[in-house]
């Protein structure tokens, strides 16, 4: 059975901050993700809405928070499976309605099976609903019968509310970087030439494992010219000897992920040619970890990657052109051939975390404030298979990137996950080194 990840008054403080932001006459229902069925009666491993980990902490399947006012308090309901013996010996225990009530941050429990009942009469006597739509089937249709009550998306002021960190969930994601670091060591010392992507992957994976973990997103195991495929994910190819591998992978610690990327040779040794395109990365990675400063805009670690890598290329003769021509308008110049996503994203219950930010995000530009965390991830990928651009030979087959997860506060970066290493001394004393 599970438990709240957090102390129920930062629970709470969430619920009332939330709460408080809504009009009169309001409903809040809150459903958790379905139970998505694989084949037959297998299902997927489940994994519960962000948004009820993040206001409640209930993380079983099949529930519903449901807010209402009584007065000028609100209220509120968990529906929960309740105790069933048959079907707890075939699923595993339940936490019950007497269970909720005494372990979660809620006023009320009920049974799942009396939720029409319970929310038809509230839906009755509000004005608005905020809900998110789509996740539950019942619970969309019992909405679609009234008339008069505006439908809301809840989203957005959580979504706000989601962006600074408080120190637990800081912990906690602490926590996850420091497994995943541990994890990708454990990789880069288990590589070997000709070892197969399945195999680094499950170096990786069974560290989450044996950590009491799991991915917070499929793993990224891309070797050779797979390297430059940018979410690769088929991980079923040898990786030869002289070819680098990209393992982009990630855990989760009661919901809050980890993202790392680190890139490696295979034979413990990096060659001329791929020194070469890794320095430039890694230096391009540092600059956008220190433009990471509270009060500058989202932008400025963007820029300055770019910056670094459009220098770089020209200085490796990939481009041949001033650094202005090659950055381009609005930062989409020549460069971007080489290094096609953005330097970065938000990160917390989410991999690619609520609360704008990401380029191509239609919210307006955030400046950095402390607690936020996110990624600074630059790369370069040269595939020998591409068409559409000119590779040169002397790198085609190289896809590097390097990802850390940063902190932001008021005295600067913390680089949560600078337990990985990423120097190329560091990364060619570790692979292969399994003792």
């Amino acid at each position: 059975m599970s438990e709240p990840a957090l102390s129920d008054s930062e629970y709470l403080s969430r619920q009332s901050v939330f709460l408080g932001q809504l009009p009169e006459g309001s409903l809040v229902l809150m459903p958790t993700n379905p139970v998505v069925y694989r084949s037959n009666d297998t299902t997927f491993p489940f994994r519960a809405n962000s948004y009820m980990l993040y206001l409640c902490g209930w993380s079983d399947p099949e529930a519903v928070l449901m807010a209402h006012r009584e007065g000028a308090e609100w209220i509120t309901t968990l529906f929960v499976q309740p105790h069933d013996t048959k079907a707890e010996i075939w699923e595993g225990r339940r936490v019950g309605i007497e269970g909720t009530v005494s372990g979660w941050p809620v006023d009320q429990a009920h049974s799942l099976e009396d939720i029409a009942d319970s929310v038809t009469s509230h839906l009755n006597a509000c004005t608005s609903v905020y809900c998110i739509s789509g996740l539950n089937s019942e619970l969309d249709e019992l909405i679609s019968r009234v008339d008069g009550a505006e439908l809301a998306d809840p989203t957005p002021i959580l979504d706000d509310m989601r962006v600074l960190k408080s120190k637990d969930e800081i912990r906690l994601m602490q926590e996850s970087a420091d497994i995943a670091s541990a994890s990708h060591i454990a990789a880069m010392r288990a590589t070997f030439p000709g070892i197969g992507e399945w195999q680094v992957q499950s170096a990786i994976e069974a560290h989450f494992i044996a950590c009491k973990s799991r991915w917070s997103y499929p793993s990224i195991v891309g070797g050779g010219d797979n390297a430059t495929i940018l979410h690769y994910n088929s991980n079923d190819n040898k990786i030869s000897d002289g070819e680098l591998v990209l393992v982009d992978a990630g855990c989760e610690v009661s919901g809050y992920a980890s993202d790392i990327t680190r890139t490696w040779p295979v034979n413990g040794k990096f060659s001329d040619q791929q020194r070469e395109v890794y320095e430039l990365v890694l230096k391009a990675e540092l600059a956008g970890i220190e433009a990471c400063q509270a009060g500058s805009p989202w932008s400025s670690m963007h820029h300055a990657t770019s910056r670094v890598l459009a220098q770089g290329l020209i200085d490796l003769g990939v481009l041949d052109c001033s650094l202005e021509d090659a950055l381009g308008d609005d930062f989409n110049g020549p460069f971007r051939n080489y290094f096609m996503h953005g330097s970065g994203h938000m990160l917390g219950l989410d991999v690619h975390d609520v609360g704008g930010g990401r380029q191509g995000d239609d919210k307006p530009e955030r400046s950095f404030e402390p607690g936020m965390v996110l990624t600074v991830e630059p790369g370069l990928y040269f595939g020998s298979w591409r068409t559409d651009v000119e590779i040169p030979e002397r790198y085609a087959g190289i896809g590097v990137r390097i990802e850390d997860n940063v902190l932001i506060t008021s005295d600067g970066p913390v680089v949560l996950t600078s337990s990985c290493p990423k120097t190329i001394d560091e990364i060619e004393a570790l692979v292969g080194n399994d003792g």
